[in-house]
């Protein structure tokens, strides 16, 4: 098979929300897929989505949380599907910390999608009480991000 051809299957699965294809041409196949744990072997390809069981344990404390924002706590949550990141470089200083003050509009975190880069931005004015996700950590759309007191 081309590599061509292969360039432009990955850049066709970049572009779409298609998680995997494979095309087989005569004896030639190939498989690409967006599951980087997935590894060489097909068979551990029907693993792939075994990874959202272990994400949903890792979403259930934070999930334990948002009781407490009924009581004048905001709970800021995720806009998109995405990769966490505190701060906009790796080596620089976290947008925010525990015990920031933060005002509407200030930019909290940066979530990656689809190779964007998305600010996100308080939409209340307080101090952060709760930093609910890990620098690097994948997020689901709406699970809590920081408790604004």
């Amino acid at each position: 098979m081309d590599i061509r051809k292969v360039k432009k299957l990955i850049e066709l699965l970049e572009e779409s929300g298609v998680a995997e294809i494979e095309i087989s041409e005569g004896e030639e196949s190939v498989r690409i897929s967006r599951f980087p744990k997935a590894g060489a072997q097909a068979p551990m390809m029907h693993y792939a989505p075994a990874p959202a069981p272990v994400a949903a344990p890792v979403a259930a404390p934070v999930a334990a949380p948002p009781p407490a924002p009924s009581k004048a706590h905001h709970s800021v949550t995720a806009p998109m599907v995405g990769t966490f990141y505190a701060s906009a470089s790796p080596g620089a200083k976290a947008f925010v910390e525990l015990g920031s003050e933060v005002n509407v509009g200030d930019t909290l975190c940066i979530i990656e999608a689809m190779k964007m880069m998305n600010q996100i931005e308080s939409d209340k004015s307080g101090r952060v009480t709760a930093v609910m996700v890990k620098n690097g950590e994948p997020v689901e759309f709406g699970q809590p991000l920081f408790i604004v007191e």
